[in-house]
Order: structure tokens, then C-alpha cells, then sequence
């Protein structure tokens, strides 16, 4: 081969392996982050406004993401925002209303097996699928995180978890219980937090060369209130002891963030990596566990903004704008659509209808200038409580008590109710309302305790 011939053949070569490198790195599916926190504060992290809890890795992700300032949840309290999310549909439809009690041989009380799980669908697409931490979609062997999509788990079943011990017995009780590896029991010895941050990296150092889907859900801080000292020796100048231990229970998920971050960093995964970070609710009143919702009006269990506006980002390096903020109403609904969207996972045409949330993605990359939803509602208790939003309007109504409207824009701390002096628009949003309400059905189970704050102290602010 003469050396013309040879140079043109490596160029040829070479040129070709580039293509090949291209293509595989254009066809690379990104991996899908979902952070939730449990019952944090509106107010309670820096890119909120918090002053007394520095969030430094929450901060950074913020200013290098997308900050939701309308965003929201489906419920004010834990498991049905975690069905909504899970699903992609308003957890009323399906009848997931209430939280379901921590028994092993009811079969009912949980995420219905007739439902699809945003697990199910990125699994089929070829992903690997992690659930670490809080699961509280049924404790019975068909709700488990292994058999609704999740190739691997690592966490509790129940509704809250102590978080420095458990009880290695089949009897022990909800806030005891074991935690599992993939549906067997292990002994944990790392505060509960800081054990969960570690698993995380552990999972994504595993599947790094794969698109996998993790899906971390913190317990903390929901009560008990518990922290290590390495935590609570951070705020040693907060005298309120409540306010204190909130504090150092969000320190400890800011640095889980902060080394799940660095973790993908290190693995040259951020540009690859699309992440959500949430709260399932609104922080409970202050007196429950210290959180603030400043400058909101309730707390977790109502459907004013402080039971279900959250902190809410979205980070994808290099494919969203850093350091933005989007003010049109969003919901953890959308997630689902959103993330499958990005996966490239074409979804079923009946699921796809049936889905209420929607893909955000046109919507924050300029593709689209109208809002990602006209209107937003809530229902929890099988109508102890609704509330719709439509723009700026906010209507709620309470079982026995006279619509509320606000404009949010103007208004929102919902201090200044204008339903008297718009009884038009009260009719409209109402009708909007019932419309919706007549497409859900009654609750499939009651919770075992019903959540604090939710219809005796409904006016709270």
C-alpha cells in the first residue's frame, strides 16, 4: 500500500470510529435523578430564602438548574404525592387519597397494581432502576419497590423511620422496622440519612455505564427528629430545640445532594444526568417539627400554598439554562411524562392519555410559550378539602365553610380572600372544579392516623 493510499485509509478509519463515537455518545439515553425530601419547609433552604439552614450543595444546584417558583405537588401529605409522582396522574383517579397503613397482609392499602409506575416504563426502555429510602406505597409483597418497576431497593416500607435503629423481628413495629436490600432485611448501623446519600453513590457508581433511573427518596426531616452531632453541632446558635434538629436534618440531606453530585461529577455523569430535587409537601406547622413556609399560608395537610407549593428544581446540564427561574405552574405530576420524555421511551398511546402530567421540556427550552397546564387541582379526604388553580386565581373550599379565591400573583401569602367581590369568577373555577372532581372516585382506604393539621386546623397560616 503505497503511503498515500495508507494515510487515506487511516483518515477513512478514523473518521468512521469518530462517527461511530458520535453517534453512540447522541444516542446515549441520559440517566433520571428524582430527589425527595420528606416534609421540608418552603422556607427551610437557601434558594429559598432560608438565613438559619445553609444549603450550599441545594444552592448550587439551584443556580446551576432550573427553580421552579409555582412549583407544586398533587397532595399536602406523603404517600398520595408519592403515587402522583410514581404515575403521572392525579392519585385520586385511582383512588390513592390517604396513607396507607403499614400491614404486610393488606392487599389493598397501596399504589394499585393496575397502575403504571414511571419505573415500569424506563425499565422496559432498557434502564437500570434504583428506589433508595422511603417507599410508602403498601407494605403488602405486590406494593413492594421490586414489583412496580425498581431492579434494585434499599430502604423502608412504612411511613417514617427512626433513624438511628430498628428491630431485626417480623413483629416489629412501623417506625422499627428492619431496613431492606432488595426485599431482605439488614442491619444498619449509619445514621439513617447519611446511610441512604451513601447508597446512592453506591448505586450510581454501579450502573455508571448504563442510563439508569434513581429514585432517592429522604425521609428526613420528617419526625422523629433525630441527627447525629457531626450535624447538629452545626447549629449550636439555634436555641429553638425543634427549629435546631430541622436544621440539622436538612444539613444532612443538603450533603447527600452535595456527594450524589459530586459522585456524577467524578463520573463525568452531569451533562448525562437529568435531576429533580422536591419535598412530597409542605413543612407541618412549626410546632410539629420547626419547618418554616414563610411566606406562604398552611402547612402539610392543607391545600392553601404551604401544604403544597415546594421547593422544586430541575437541573440537565448543558441542555437546560443555568440559573433560571420558570413562574408558570408546574406539578410533580410532571415528572413522569417528563422524564420519559428525555429517555426517548415512546409510551403506550392509552398510557400517554391517560397521564395528567405533561412533558416540561418543550416548555423550558423555549419550544413552547403557552403555560404547561391550564389548571392544577386538589382533592384530599374524598373532598374535605379542594382547591383549583387557574393562572394567577387560586380557589379553595373547605367541607362547611364559603369558597376562598385569591390572586397569587398579588397575594401569595392568600390573606385577602376575593370571593365576595367575584362571584364570577367563583362560579367559573367551582364548575372547572366539580367538572374534575366527577372524573375521580372515593378513596380505596383511610389512613390509619389521620394527618396532622389537616381539617381541624384548616385556617391555620
Amino acid at each position: 500500500m503505497s503511503e498515500w493510499n495508507r494515510r487515506d485509509f487511516l483518515r477513512t478509519v478514523s473518521a468512521a470510529i469518530a462517527s461511530s463515537v458520535c453517534t453512540r455518545a447522541a444516542e446515549r439515553k441520559p440517566n433520571i435523578i428524582i430527589v425527595l425530601a420528606d416534609d421540608l419547609g418552603y422556607a427551610d433552604v437557601g434558594f429559598q430564602g432560608a438565613k438559619d439552614i445553609p444549603t450550599p450543595n441545594l444552592d448550587r444546584l439551584a443556580a446551576s438548574g432550573v427553580r421552579f417558583t409555582s412549583g407544586y405537588v398533587s397532595h399536602p401529605f406523603c404517600s398520595p404525592t408519592r403515587a402522583g409522582l410514581m404515575t403521572g396522574r392525579y392519585q385520586q383517579r385511582f383512588g390513592h387519597e390517604n396513607n396507607p397503613k403499614y400491614d404486610p397482609s393488606d392487599a389493598v392499602s397501596g399504589l394499585p397494581v393496575s397502575e403504571t409506575t414511571i419505573a415500569q416504563v424506563l425499565r422496559d426502555g432498557g434502564y437500570a432502576t434504583g428506589h433508595i429510602g422511603k417507599w410508602h406505597l403498601g407494605a403488602a409483597p405486590h406494593h413492594h419497590p421490586l414489583k412496580r418497576g425498581f431492579s434494585e431497593s434499599f430502604g423502608f416500607l412504612g411511613g417514617g423511620h427512626d433513624y438511628f435503629k430498628a428491630q431485626m423481628t417480623p413483629d416489629a413495629k412501623e417506625y422499627v422496622i428492619p431496613i431492606q436490600r432488595d426485599g431482605k432485611p439488614v442491619e444498619e448501623k449509619e445514621y439513617l440519612t447519611d446511610a441512604f446519600s451513601r447508597e446512592a453513590c453506591a448505586f450510581v457508581r454501579r450502573h455508571a455505564g448504563d442510563p439508569f433511573l434513581l429514585y432517592l427518596a429522604y425521609n428526613a426531616p420528617h419526625t422523629p427528629q433525630q441527627s447525629s452531632e457531626k450535624y447538629l453541632d452545626r447549629f449550636a446558635h439555634i436555641t429553638d430545640q425543634k427549629r435546631k434538629l430541622c436544621a440539622a436534618m436538612t444539613s444532612a440531606v443538603d450533603d447527600g445532594v452535595g456527594r450524589l453530585v459530586s459522585t456524577l461529577r467524578e463520573l463525568k455523569l452531569e451533562s448525562d444526568t437529568l435531576l429533580f430535587f422536591l419535598s412530597d409537601n409542605g413543612g407541618p406547622l412549626h410546632d410539629v417539627n420547626g419547618t418554616r413556609n414563610d411566606p406562604l399560608r398552611g402547612a402539610k395537610g392543607q391545600v392553601y400554598e404551604g401544604g403544597i407549593r415546594v421547593p422544586f428544581i430541575v437541573r440537565w446540564p448543558g441542555r437546560l439554562a443555568a440559573g433560571k427561574t420558570y413562574d408558570r405552574p408546574v406539578i410533580s405530576l410532571d415528572i413522569f411524562p417528563t422524564a420519559a420524555a428525555a429517555a426517548g421511551v415512546n409510551l403506550a398511546p392509552a398510557l400517554q392519555e391517560k397521564l395528567d402530567g405533561v412533558n416540561l421540556l418543550p416548555h423550558l427550552l423555549g419550544k413552547s410559550s403557552s403555560p404547561p397546564h391550564e389548571r392544577l387541582f386538589w382533592r384530599t379526604g374524598g373532598g374535605v378539602l379542594f382547591a383549583v388553580r387557574e393562572n394567577r386565581f387560586k380557589l379553595v373550599r373547605i367541607r362547611g365553610a364559603s369558597p376562598q379565591l385569591f390572586d397569587l400573583e398579588t397575594d401569595i401569602a392568600e390573606s385577602n380572600d376575593l370571593a365576595p367581590s367575584r362571584p364570577d369568577l367563583v362560579a367559573k373555577m367551582s364548575a372547572n372544579l366539580e367538572a374534575w372532581n366527577r372524573q375521580l372516585i372515593p378513596p380505596l382506604f383511610e389512613s390509619p392516623v389521620p394527618p396532622a393539621n389537616r381539617a381541624a386546623r384548616v385556617s391555620e397560616r
